[in-house]
Order: structure tokens, then sequence, then C-alpha cells
């Protein structure tokens, strides 16, 4: 019996509700019995292990962005400066119109610049730009090979459909 089948039937036992109640509602949404516990964690599919930030070492400061947008840009002062004091590697974020979104990846860039800082090339961030790069160049190869191909092909449909040339 599987884990998903048995915390059903518990929970069908233990909400005592009707049947048709627990086909419309999904497995993950119903309740679990007491002793038991769940982790439904969706995750990242890739997950790197990044540098923990700790907050005592950043100088932050905000600045007005640049950029397209007008007014709304010039007048706001929504574009995260972020600075690591021990490194000197300074991360400047204006993705979007919010402070808390653009603090949130200001910092998600830092520890993705500290990892490749301590790391080098070994670092799972380069390795990855790298694989990425290899595969587009891979793709694009195969692309170019297909369309001489093609050409290829052409010029032997127009040099067999000329007149002029008649092999018997």
């Amino acid at each position: 019996m599987s884990l998903i089948s048995c915390m059903h039937s518990l929970s069908r036992v233990i909400c005592k509700g009707s049947p048709s109640v627990f086909h419309t509602v999904s497995p993950m949404l119903r309740p679990l019995p007491t002793g038991l516990t769940c982790v439904l964690a969706a995750g990242k599919k890739d997950f790197i292990d990044l540098p923990v930030l700790n907050e005592d070492e950043f100088e932050e400061q905000f600045v007005r962005g640049s950029g397209p947008g007008g007014q709304a840009t010039n007048k706001t002062s929504n574009c995260v400066v972020l600075k690591h004091i021990p490194t000197g590697i300074v991360v400047k974020c204006h993705q979007t119109r919010s402070v808390d979104i653009n603090r949130k990846r200001a910092r998600d860039i830092m520890r993705e610049r500290l990892d490749v800082f301590n790391k080098g090339e070994e670092s799972e961030i380069l390795v990855k730009k790298k694989e990425s790069e290899l595969r587009k160049q891979e793709k694009r190869r195969k692309a170019n090979e297909n369309l001489e191909r093609k050409r290829l092909f052409k010029e032997a449909l127009a040099a067999e459909s000329k007149p002029g040339n008649d092999t018997v």
C-alpha cells in the first residue's frame, strides 16, 4: 500500500466525511492524523549550494534608478545597491518598481557573485553557464548543417530540372 493511499484512507477515517468530499479535495489538502508528519516540498529542480549571507557584512543603499520609465523612475529611490564589505563586490538591482523585490533579487545576485568569487572556475553557476553555451553552439551548428543540406538539395533539384541536362 502506497504512502498516499495510506494517508488518504487515514484522513477519511479521521474526518468522517462523506466519500464524495474526499474525491473532490486534493490529497495534499486533506488533514493528517496527529502524530504523522508530512513534508510536501516542491523544491528547486537545480539546487545549487550557495553561500549563506551575513547581513552584518553588507552596506545597503537605495538610489534612484535609471533607464526607461520617465518621471516614475526619476522620482523614486527603488534601486538597491548592495556592497559586500569584505570582498568589495557591489551589486546594483533595479529590475522592478518594488524595493522589497529588488532587495531580494540583489541578495540572490550577491550570493551567486560570492559563490563565483569563492569557488572560481569550479562554481556551479559558471559550470552550468558553460554547459548552456555549449548546448547553444551545438544547436546552432546543427541548424547551419541542415540549412546547408537544404541548399545543396535545392541546387541538385534545380540542376536536374534544367532542359539541357537530359540523361538517359
